[in-house]
């Protein structure tokens, strides 16, 4: 599992769970199973642990226990796929949102500028639109729009008028096709930084993103029980903003409801009102996890 995808936040993201031997957990993004693995070892022969992953090439690692149950799904559907599965209520669920190193690693997925490779990026290879999709078929207002929400990307609009000329000469297929089509706007120091921005836009619209971190926010709601515990791994701005104010308000805009007593009315009470980040030792072992940002709730 080391080699597929190192954990991040690992003692921390598990021991916020609080796994009792005889509970029902769900390890929303099972990715290389480090958080799986930990999470069994913490159970016992009673436990059982629900792990979801719409990467098929990701639940080739679950492991033969008999008290994990393996989910080929979108983590969006996760209440209708734990009540189909006979688990109308969990006592915790950890989701890690970050792209699996394997992903990235892997040339012909097309997550990474690293590679010259078919611009996929999908998570679920059996259908939807790719990468290569959105770049020849989104218009530049579209493309603009992505590049500006997702990646928070400097000049967007210039980025995808260049990629709207490119298209007009040849169809753009391959990662290193988009690198060429963008390089003039490209700044020679931070061109990783940059380019990553863009890769990451693309990555978020291919993959419906947001969308499916909403459905797994209202889904945890209706799927924990009462003083389960919900902690979520999020990676940039725009996905944290929205964990921290489903926790604080029970929606993605984070507007408080109060009832007559003046009191909120979310879900969820914040158990740490700050997010717990990795420290020094950990980034320095593993540099993809220096974004990392934990939050943690309970169920109320």
């Amino acid at each position: 599992m080391s080699t597929y995808h190192i954990p991040v936040l690992l003692n921390q993201s598990v021991s916020a769970l609080t796994v009792r031997s005889n509970g029902v957990y769900v390890d929303a993004t099972f990715g290389g199973g480090g958080h799986s693995a930990e999470i069994l070892a913490r159970l016992g022969d009673e436990g059982r642990l629900v792990i979801f992953d719409q990467d098929e090439d990701a639940l080739k690692n679950a492991p033969d226990d008999r008290r994990v149950i393996p989910i080929h799904g979108n983590f969006r559907f996760i209440h209708n796929y734990l009540k189909f599965n006979g688990y109308e209520k969990v006592d915790g669920i950890l989701a890690d949102l970050g792209v699996s190193s394997h992903q990235f690693d892997t040339g012909e997925r097309g997550f990474s500028f690293r590679f010259d490779a078919p611009l996929d990026m999908r998570m679920n290879t059996r259908g939807g639109k790719s990468a290569e999709d959105i770049v020849n078929g989104y218009s530049e207002e579209q493309l603009d729009n992505l590049l500006h929400l997702y990646g928070e990307v400097e000049g967007s609009r210039k980025v995808a008028r260049l990629i709207c000329q490119a298209r007009e000469t040849s169809p753009i297929h391959t990662t290193g096709d988009l690198d060429k089509a963008i390089d003039c706007v490209v700044p020679k120091l931070g061109r990783s930084k940059y380019l990553a921005k863009v890769y990451q836009a693309l990555r978020i619209e291919v993959n419906h993103e947001m969308a499916s971190l909403e459905g797994l926010m209202q889904g945890a709601c209706k799927s924990l029980k009462q003083g389960g515990i919900f902690a979520v791994i999020t990676y940039h701005s725009l996905e944290d903003r929205i964990v921290k104010n489903y926790f604080k308000a029970g929606n993605a805009e984070g507007l408080v409801e109060r009832d007559i007593k003046g009191q909120g009315c979310s879900p969820f009470r914040m158990v740490n009102r700050k997010p717990v980040v990795p420290d020094e030792e950990e980034i320095l072992n593993n540099p993809r996890a220096r974004s990392a940002k934990l939050r943690v709730a309970e169920k109320i």
